[in-house]
């Protein structure tokens, strides 16, 4: 299908899809002042992937700052990966943190508890 790039700004991650790998990366700060203009494409990406293609999907995520409408949509995107992950699609999550900000580690960890998919929350420093 089609690969996804959007650039990255101060005030919104960086975001790549590569259909031919599976892979779909976010990184940077996520407070944009329309979320759903930002994570649309990204969300109709991810749920086109899961229904069209057999390929594992990985997500590696670099989200340093989230406000509660990037929280949301990232939500969405994980409600979209844990319906695929029940249908025994293959899915996972890598969140990378700065070891030296716990926020983001906990808010990842609120995530993980939700779902049952493989969910894994790095440390780097």
């Amino acid at each position: 299908m089609s690969n996804l790039t959007i650039p990255g700004s101060q005030s919104t991650p960086e975001i790549t899809a590569d259909w031919d790998a599976g892979l779909l990366s976010m990184q940077g700060d996520s407070y944009p002042e329309n979320s759903f203009e930002l994570f649309g494409p990204v969300i109709d990406w991810v749920e086109r992937f899961v229904a069209d293609c057999d390929k594992p999907l990985r997500l590696e995520l670099r989200l340093l700052y989230l406000n509660t409408s990037s929280i949301r949509a990232v939500m969405d995107i994980f409600d979209t990966l844990e319906e695929a992950h029940q249908r025994g699609r293959d899915v996972a999550v890598n969140w990378h943190y700065d070891h030296r900000n716990e926020r983001v580690a906990e808010l990842a960890e609120e995530f993980k508890e939700d779902c049952s998919f493989p969910f894994s929350i790095v440390s780097y420093s």
